[in-house]
């Protein structure tokens, strides 16, 4: 089976998982009464109901949870909603009689859309293993309601081997790809990798940029955290969402943007249908050098048979002055909350399940390994990746480099997350202008915000 063929196996499987509950899960109660339970879980009758927002380690949490199931005997039913669609696969199963105990926010934002649903985990084993307790989000009464349980950098991945082949050219723009420090050198790289893609065998410089759910938040979202950022820093408000913002940098959120476009493996004009999927294939076959995404896609990439010795990842150049000193975006918007409507077995049985994957060599392995995360918990201190991106990542965080957080987790709205991806791709089809990005973000943010408040 080709490459392409194993990674649209995993997709296929990814997209279909809503509603999937682990057969062990659902018999678990029946199959499993010899063994005795976690914590006095299964004798008080708790399960757990996982609504997991990641499908790229869809596959890791069922196989985790029927690890779990198998040893304790406690029910555990595992759902994982489409890429993109989380928000409304949530609000669906949370009106249902047997919801979520366990579910994610993405951040402050999230955490005010379910502050209804949030219940104190400040005794549960996760925040008492927290490296950082302050990384914990908490509610307008100061209880701890959310926290962190993974750690993750996003930046522009690179194959060095094709980039080694192109640094050998007699008109190369740089030696190494270490001398890649600012927009002025990725834009002049990726102009010579799209001349010379026919001596190089490459389709383009940048995967496609598609802008189909799975894959637009990559820019909409994960870039956009570059400009804001630098506009919070400004500001001085990177740690609390303001409520309008100006636009200082989207002139160099357009130039990025447009040499994804230009230098690409695919015309613009077919963005719209081009998924996550399409740009991983792109990059793990070779037909690409440069491919944005975060350390979370190391696991389809080691899939799809790519080497570990051959990634690199740089940060994400825009073209704002400093930058040579910028690192990766890091930071999370993986929060883990505790369904407060749930029965109180269900939530003690979901608070042991916690603990189980956070402390157990089952659980770590899984969450290190297995899903290529990096973590937050102390528990995890003796483990080891893997994950090359990851090892970049720990060595960036440990550099003088300028970090960029994940501001982006402060974007009012879905909403207002949709308007502007729908705006970026008309703009690379031709159909609209850039003034109506700008008009989205600027405008768009100042009408959510207000919005909210009403």
């Amino acid at each position: 089976m080709t490459m392409k063929g194993t990674i649209m196996q995993r997709s296929i499987r990814k997209l279909t998982v809503v509603g999937v509950t682990l057969a062990m899960g659902l018999v678990g109660l029946s199959g499993c009464g010899s063994q005795g339970g976690n914590n006095g879980s299964k004798a008080s009758g708790g399960k757990v109901y996982y609504m997991n927002f990641k499908p790229e380690v869809a596959t890791q949490w069922e196989d985790l949870a029927k690890q779990y199931t198998d040893e304790t005997g406690v029910q555990v039913h595992v759902q994982t909603a489409a890429s993109g669609t989380y928000d409304q696969a949530l609000k669906s199963e949370m009106s249902k009689t047997e919801a979520p105990t366990l579910f994610q926010v993405t951040g402050p934002v999230g955490l005010r859309t379910w502050k209804d649903y949030v219940s104190d985990i400040s005794g549960t084993e996760p925040y008492k293993q927290l490296e950082d307790k302050s990384t914990a989000l908490k509610d307008d009464a100061g209880h701890v309601v959310a926290v962190p349980f993974v750690t993750e950098s996003i930046g522009i991945i690179y194959n060095k081997e094709i980039l080694d082949k192109y640094c050998q050219l007699s008109d190369a723009a740089v030696k190494s790809p270490r001398e890649i420090k600012s927009f002025q050198k990725l834009k002049a790289v990726a102009d010579g990798l799209q001349k010379h893609k026919d001596d190089l065998g490459i389709k383009g410089a940048f995967t496609s940029a598609g802008m189909d759910s799975s894959s637009n938040w990559r820019f909409g979202q994960q870039l956009a955290a570059v400009p804001l950022y630098y506009e919070f820093k400004d500001e001085n408000t990177v740690q609390k969402q303001p409520a309008t913002i100006k636009g200082t940098y989207l002139p160099e959120f357009k130039q990025i943007w447009d040499l994804y476009l230009k230098d690409s493996t695919v015309e613009p004009s077919k963005l719209g249908s081009l998924t996550l999927d399409d740009a991983n294939s792109e990059f793990a076959t070779g037909s690409a050098a440069f491919y944005q995404n975060g350390t979370w896609a190391w696991t389809d990439l080691r899939d799809a048979g790519f080497k570990p010795e051959n990634v690199g990842m740089i940060p994400m150049y825009i073209g704002i002055k400093g930058e040579e000193k910028q690192g990766l975006t890091t930071g999370t918007m993986n929060y883990w909350c505790i369904n407060k409507k749930a029965s109180k077995q269900d939530r003690k049985a979901t608070e042991d399940f916690l603990k189980w994957v956070i402390t157990s060599e089952e659980g770590k392995k899984a969450m290190s390994e297995d899903m290529g995360f990096t973590t937050p918990f102390k528990s995890f201190a003796d483990v080891k990746t893997d994950n090359p991106l990851v090892e970049i990542s720990q060595k960036d965080t440990k550099s003088k480099t300028e970090k960029i957080p994940w501001v982006h987790t402060m974007q009012p709205s879905a909403t207002y997350q949709n308007n502007i991806y729908d705006a970026m791709l008309e703009y690379a089809q031709g159909t609209g202008d850039w003034n109506t990005v700008v008009h989205r973000f600027v405008d768009g943010w100042a009408a959510e915000i207000q919005a909210s408040k009403n």
